[in-house]
């Protein structure tokens, strides 16, 4: 199992590193191209993208990748730490959730992989994503399990034709 599910010691995408203040800029303009291909999306704007997104220890985590001093992708995820009790060794179980990404130069899938290296250096045990946006395409290939839990979205004042699918989903709530 260890050999199976084994993860990269360090990313191997060229050019990525911590997502700084002044990435703000490019991060929310390639966050709102891509975003706008959701049915339902909310709109960053750089006050926002500085709010949620800039990295902070313990709470968020986010990564671009930069070539030729421009910003490409964008991968981010945040920590939810869970008690751990009456264990003797181990009081905190660190997960991290998947939060928002941009793959427009690497496939999902290679910044996928290099969020879980960068959530294995932050010493987190786990690394969780929900099934909206474009994260069912990872899924199989990165051996995700699926949980046993759903989430469901209530939208009060909004009317829509039908119910939306999982991945037409541009919200990750926190």
């Amino acid at each position: 199992m260890v050999k199976l599910y084994r993860v990269n010691e360090e990313p191997k995408i060229e050019g990525i590193r911590e997502f700084k203040t002044k990435d703000i800029a490019q991060v929310t303009k390639l966050l709102q191209e891509h975003l706008s291909q959701f049915k339902v999306h909310l709109r960053f704007t750089e006050e926002d993208v500085k709010h949620w997104l800039i990295p902070r220890k313990d709470v968020i985590y986010s990564y671009v990748v930069e070539k030729d001093k421009k910003i490409t992708d964008f991968i981010s995820f945040y920590c939810l730490p869970s008690s751990v009790l009456k264990h003797p060794k181990y009081k905190v179980f660190r997960a991290a959730y998947s939060y928002y990404n941009v793959a427009k130069t690497v496939t999902m899938t290679e910044l996928y992989t290099d969020a879980l290296s960068l959530a294995v250096k932050e010493d987190f045990d786990v690394f969780n994503a929900l099934d909206i946006l474009d994260n069912l395409q990872v899924f199989d290939e990165l051996k995700f399990s699926q949980g046993d839990g759903n989430l469901h979205y209530y939208f009060y004042n909004y009317k829509l034709a039908k119910p939306l699918e999982a991945p037409e989903m541009g919200v990750v709530l926190l």
